[in-house]
């Protein structure tokens, strides 16, 4: 295991490349599933990426991984099961269901883990897969399912805008019988990446980035060859991290176009934040920052992907900042670590009330989930001495090589041996 040491007070300066998209990623190497052959290029190599693959691989998909190109083969026997060991650590895993339906008519999935920051049920896609026409079961920690005579398209209403859902319904009916219309579908830039790139490779898709999305199925798509988009999580985390730290630094591959609630806030706070062109951003942090209130929202709210970064930026803030968490209930756990760094966070229900102060004093600090993490190396960043963060691996899930572009943006941030056997 390894840790992260920080040792905070440096100004970062230069030029930083965001990586393509986690979560865009996941769902187009799991629609590799419904084509012969797929070539997905700008793919991050993270630790959840390289659990797809393996899973690809497990269920007799031939895919070679190298210089984030991903190249994906149908094998010739397939295993139409995504069995626990790999599915435990990856919630979306669970994408797997809709296109091994869609193509081989059944599927076998592990019910996901993942991160603990909440309740993320799978039923609202089971529900809307079976109005597709599967006949679903849940035994022993699995999802059995199963389409003998294809899968026919349907009106799905989603209870409420759910990403995997809308992912795994997607994907499902490009291949089903007929037109399908999944209403109140979330509308989040990542959906937008996957149905260009099923689109890309013959899929009928319409409304895509809108809370109405219609497919008229087809018989087969041809090969899936894509660029996947930037990620918008860790432009953001960037942004957060200048904030903290102070300096003068360029992003390139910025998505201003998706990240306007994320941008407005961190210009409320005072980050000055200029679009140099569409994939380019100057951002610069001096001087005291205000306290700001957020509140998360489905895209395009604020993300909730976003909250925890944010949080941190606020504990130097001048004045009281109150942050409500509105998608997940449990997704304040990296309040107790930031409160260890000399934070002044007190949480009623859904609502941190953030109370800045002067400065922050190193500590060593556990991270709890991905975003938690990224929120403890914002922090470690602008804190006094050192601060070490045990459990990186849980960063590592979501960050390409996060503490070497920030090494080169002048952070004291170093990779160890971790002391603890966790």
């Amino acid at each position: 295991m390894y840790k992260f040491l920080i040792k905070g007070g440096k100004l970062l300066n230069g030029k930083v490349k965001v990586s393509g998209s986690k979560n865009a990623s996941l769902p187009i190497i799991f629609a590799a599933i419904l084509t012969e052959d797929a070539v997905i290029s700008n793919v991050p190599d993270l630790r959840d990426t390289r659990t797809a693959i393996s899973l690809l691989k497990d269920m007799g998909f031939e895919a070679e991984f190298d210089n984030n190109k991903l190249h994906v083969m149908k094998g010739k026997r397939i295993k139409t099961e995504a069995d626990y060991e790999l599915v435990r650590t990856m919630r979306a895993s669970v994408l797997t269901l809709g296109p091994l339906l869609a193509r081989f008519g059944k599927a076998r999935v592990s019910l996901p883990g993942g991160c603990a920051i909440g309740a993320r049920p799978v039923d609202l896609h089971l529900k809307a897969l079976s109005k597709l026409g599967a006949d679903i079961k849940i035994e022993h920690g699995y999802i059995n399912a199963v389409a003998s005579n294809g899968l026919k398209g349907a009106e799905i209403v989603f209870d409420f805008p759910t990403v995997g859902g809308t992912e795994n319904l997607l994907m499902a009916a490009v291949l089903a019988k007929g037109k399908t219309i999944i209403m109140n579908a979330a509308k989040e830039p990542e959906i937008v990446d996957l149905a260009r790139a099923l689109k890309r490779a013959g899929a009928i898709i319409e409304g895509e980035g809108t809370d109405t999305i219609e497919v008229e199925g087809v018989d087969s798509i041809g090969p899936i060859n894509y660029t996947v988009m930037p990620d918008r999580i860790e432009a953001g985390t960037f942004v957060a991290c200048v904030a903290a730290a102070g300096g003068e630094v360029i992003i390139e591959e910025f998505p201003h176009d998706v990240l306007g609630a994320v941008i407005d806030k961190f210009k409320d706070a005072g980050v000055v934040i200029e679009k140099i062109d569409n994939k380019t951003a100057f951002v610069k942090s001096e001087g005291k920052l205000r306290g700001t209130d957020i509140t998360t929202e489905v895209y395009p709210g604020f993300p909730t992907d976003m909250q925890a970064q944010f949080m941190a930026v606020m504990c130097l803030a001048d004045g009281v900042s109150v942050i409500k968490e509105t998608i997940f209930e449990n997704r304040f756990q990296h309040v107790l670590e930031l409160q260890r760094l000399g934070a002044d966070i007190k949480i009623d229900g859904n609502t941190a009330i953030v109370r800045g102060v002067d400065r922050l004093i190193g500590a060593k600090v556990m991270a709890t989930d991905l975003r938690a993490s990224a929120s403890l190396v914002v922090a470690g960043l602008a804190a006094e001495n050192t601060t070490e963060i045990y459990r990186i691996y849980h960063l590592e899930r979501g960050y390409e090589n996060l503490e070497m572009k920030l090494s080169f943006l002048g952070a004291d941030i170093e990779k160890v041996k971790s002391d603890r056997p966790y």
